[in-house]
């Protein structure tokens, strides 16, 4: 038999396009486990001769490849009693050429594979030949594979989609916002691969980690504590503060390729910086891009319970300004995760599906920054006892919030909620630009039975657990919200905390016009006396800036107001603070709270409202000129202003678009005048076909996360 045998790759493309992976690449064998894929083997003198000649394949992944592990497998073609999971077999015969199918079992771990075959021929000769890599990933098209769904709408949502939405804002304001996701760009799979081994586990046990690489939910937590830096040289360095000179302030960032690639080009140095939704948006690019259906989940109004009892305590002082505390409980404005679907053979039947996985860097599991998979299920049944971090994922969707007063040095109940937290929990449609509201996938309707049962018995399961010390460690800054960093035009209403059966006089906030970035924000405070008696009243006003954190910074501006009120009487107290009076005072988030503490002449009672007011800007508008064809040029025009009522510097536009443009375009536009409104043309030649989209952002020295976006249909070139 001939010594020349080489694969064929013009089978390449055809089989990346049946694994759907020809997105990745054509030049290179890319495929799914548990699915067939083809090759050629081309021969010289004389063809294969099944009976007299046989064909043994080795198929190796990691360092150290060894067959008890699964890393290392011998299989034969002609598939006499092999033990082996891989198969083969013969396709087409001929005379200098033979087509043979290969198929990994539906575990197989996934990575990078180094092929052999060894050649057995009647004459007795054994030749071996080395063919090449190729790369195995998940497969939620196969109904064996433990990653499978059974939508095809949902496996290109969840799998095949590069772009998306991440909600942002309030409960009662959720903005989207745009995100390139880009897993199927240049060199993304060659980084993906390189941050599994860069993970510790490799690092500790290559080995043994490799071998691991079938589990999907061993593969999650290896990429959820990846996504940060705090244990290893993880893809992003958290940062909640205001000093973001030496990176970039994470409400620029609008892809993940940018970050995936600089972390790279660094030798994996960890990016500066990132916050939730930037940790949760690369976890989806690099899940999708490993082929695990994936997808980002905002959370409103998301409690960080640091004691595990399922009470987020809150403090105010006497003028309603929010205080620090020790606990450091926390109701962030939104909060971003993902959402993995898989089955869970380790736990009971029914709790697979999808698993939530939070890669900001909160609190321990198991000695690693990471949380989850934790079965979105058994958070809704309060089943906490469920691994991973179940206790802590309920208690963002589902814990009560306690308030207090503190004046004196003594400490006053105000008012215990139990249905503030956990709202509006969003993710992307399926296939659209809407907005899904998934919240009863996480727990019953707030007020109900059900809803205060489950609540019971996660209670009751934490108690009667034994954590031998703590299972999730020490806390790691951000210990409070992490923030809300983009436009909220409308505002987060927090009732009066007193009681009810008691309250006899209400307060509430409302706004009067839309509280634009650079404009006076105008309200009144509205005073309801319910009672049958005259209401004396006092009303301390205070405004504060937010950091991103959720810490609040010292007032800013301060009133106090002298109420008189009729039985049954409403009177509204007017209110304005200037654009001079909060601009030096703003947070990059743009958060403003405004809190009232009433006290009544008669009463030791105090009544306290507040409202969080997110400033807004306008967005940038895509206008794409002309028809988007593959292969062809095209213009695209990108309309931007300056929305204050001075001058702003260090102007950058950024745009980018997978498929669209190669890498991230940046345009530095200096200085804009007030109010001035501007725009430049760009030109790309869109190298992909389908739905794409454009995101662009655009900072300043006084403004960082200006942002648009135009979804952009590409045709074939004709």
């Amino acid at each position: 038999m001939a010594q020349d045998v080489s694969r064929g790759w013009n089978f390449s493309s055809r089989n990346n396009v049946q694994h759907h992976t020809e997105e990745i690449t054509v030049d290179h064998l890319l495929v799914r486990r548990g699915q067939a894929f083809n090759l050629t083997l081309y021969f010289r003198n004389r063809g294969f001769q099944p009976g007299l000649d046989n064909i043994i394949f080795v198929v190796e992944t990691g360092p150290l490849p060894d067959l008890a592990l699964g890393t290392r497998a011998v299989f034969s073609l002609a598939r006499h009693h092999s033990p082996s999971p891989w198969i083969a077999w013969l396709e087409t015969n001929g005379a200098t050429s033979t087509e043979v199918s290969l198929c990994a079992p539906p575990t197989a771990a996934v990575g990078r594979y180094l092929l052999k075959i060894h050649i057995d021929s009647f004459q007795g000769s054994v030749t071996a030949y080395q063919l090449g890599e190729f790369i195995l990933l998940f497969n939620p098209w196969c109904p064996e594979d433990a990653v499978y769904l059974d939508s095809e709408p949902q496996r290109q949502e969840y799998v095949m989609n590069d772009y998306g939405f991440i909600y942002q804002g309030s409960k009662n304001w959720i903005r989207p916002c745009p995100w390139n996701y880009g897993q199927f760009e240049d060199k993304i799979i060659d980084i993906c691969l390189k941050l599994l081994d860069k993970s510790l586990h490799f690092q500790t046990d290559p080995a043994t980690d490799c071998a691991l690489r079938g589990s999907p939910v061993y593969v999650s937590r290896v990429v959820c504590a990846m996504i940060n830096s705090n244990d290893d040289n993880g893809v992003l360095n958290g940062k909640w503060s205001e000093n973001y000179t030496d990176g970039a302030n994470p409400a620029e960032w609008t892809g993940s390729v940018a970050i995936l690639k600089q972390w790279n080009a660094t030798g994996c140095q960890p990016v500066r910086y990132g916050q939730c939704w930037v940790f949760a948006a690369v976890m989806c690019t690099v899940m999708r891009c490993l082929g695990i259906p994936t997808r980002v989940i905002t959370n409103f109004d998301s409690g960080h319970d640091t004691d595990g009892n399922l009470i987020i305590d809150e403090y105010y002082d006497n003028t309603g300004r929010i205080l620090g505390n020790k606990k450091k409980d926390t109701i962030w404005n939104f909060h971003v995760w993902n959402e993995c679907w898989m089955a869970r053979k380790d736990l009971p039947p029914g709790y697979g599906g999808w698993q939530v996985l939070d890669a900001t860097p909160q609190e321990m599991s198991n000695g690693i920054y990471c949380c989850g998979p934790a079965s979105v299920r058994a958070i809704k049944e309060g089943e906490v006892d469920l691994n991973y971090d179940t206790p802590f994922v309920f208690s963002m969707v589902n814990a009560d919030c306690m308030s207090w007063l503190v004046q004196g040095g003594k400490e006053q109940k105000l008012h215990q909620d139990t249905s503030s937290v956990g709202n509006f929990i969003s993710t992307k449609s399926i296939q659209s630009d809407e907005r899904d509201d998934i919240t009863e996938n996480y727990k019953y309707e707030e007020g109900s039975l059900q809803e205060r049962q489950v609540f019971l018995k996660a209670l009751q399961k934490l108690k009667a657990r034994s954590f031998h010390g703590s299972q999730r460690g020490a806390e790691l800054q951000p210990s409070g919200p992490t923030s809300l960093s983009q436009d909220s035009p409308r505002s987060l209403h927090t009732p009066s905390l007193r009681p009810s059966d008691v309250v006899q006089v209400s307060l509430k906030f409302k706004l009067l016009d839309p509280p634009n970035m650079g404009q006076d924000i105008c309200f009144v405070l509205l005073a309801l006396n319910m009672s049958s008696q005259f209401k004396d009243l006092k009303v301390n006003l205070s405004a504060q800036s937010l950091l991103h954190d959720g810490s609040p910074l010292s007032p800013f501006w301060q009133d106090t107001a002298f109420i008189t009120l009729s039985p049954k009487e409403a009177k509204t107290y007017p209110c304005k603070i200037s654009y001079s009076q909060y601009s030096q005072y703003l947070s990059t988030d743009k958060l403003i709270r405004i809190s009232a503490l009433g006290e009544e002449k008669s009463s030791p009672e105090k009544i306290l409202v507040n409202k969080i007011i997110t400033l807004s800007y306008p967005s940038i508008t895509i206008n794409v000129l002309g028809a988007a064809v593959v292969n062809q040029p095209l213009s695209i025009q990108v309309i931007f202003s300056n929305p204050l009522s001075e001058q702003v510097e260090d102007c950058v536009l950024t745009v980018e678009g997978s498929g669209l443009f190669k890498k991230q375009q940046k345009v530095f536009l200096g200085v804009l005048k007030p109010q001035h409104r501007a725009s430049i043309i760009l030109e790309t030649v869109p190298f992909k076909s389908g739905q794409r989209q454009i995101q662009a952002n655009m900072r300043s020295n006084k403004f960082k996360d200006i942002k648009g976006y135009r979804n952009v249909y590409v045709d074939f070139a004709l």
